[in-house]
């Protein structure tokens, strides 16, 4: 997973190469999604690990459905005022076709979904990473943050 960059909503640059020795999640997120609720979920996740080396990335995304239309500083706002969000959240990015960020197309290449397709097929697809930039578990939208929590400890 090393080499790969991103932006934060805020613009600042992230390099995955300082998330060397970390577990990372990875999820593609949208605002206005059934699935929006699981915010709350991963900040959670945040909170209880963190300290110990948990990395959560929200990437968002508005290739489903079109749920997530503001820019940055709406998502921003949405997930502090909605969720109290103090993990990561990157600038909106793809996550499917020819302009899905590359740290998407490593990851579905690398873990691939049900039946063995690539595309993410939701928002909320979660992707753990472990400590040496390994994609070792992918984990559907529906599935939620809570029950990454045994495989998130056994990783750390």
């Amino acid at each position: 997973m090393l080499g790969f960059d991103v932006r934060s909503v805020a613009g600042i640059p992230l390099r995955f190469d300082e998330l060397a020795g970390k577990v990372v999640l990875i999820v593609n997120t949208a605002s206005q999604c059934g699935f929006t609720p699981q915010y709350a979920g991963l900040q959670k996740l945040h909170e209880t690990y963190g300290e110990r080396g948990l990395v959560v990335i929200g990437f968002p995304c508005n290739q489903f459905g079109g749920q997530e239309p503001g820019d940055e500083a709406a998502i921003s706002h949405f997930c502090e005022t909605h969720f109290g969000v103090s993990f990561l959240l990157t600038e909106k990015v793809e996550v499917n076709g020819a302009n899905a960020h590359p740290l998407f197309k490593f990851l579905t290449a690398a873990l691939p979904g049900v039946l063995g397709t690539q595309p993410v097929k939701w928002n909320f697809t979660k992707f753990l990473v472990d400590k040496a930039g390994v994609p070792v578990k992918r984990y559907a939208s529906m599935t939620p943050p809570e029950d990454l929590a045994k495989d998130i400890e056994a990783l750390l």
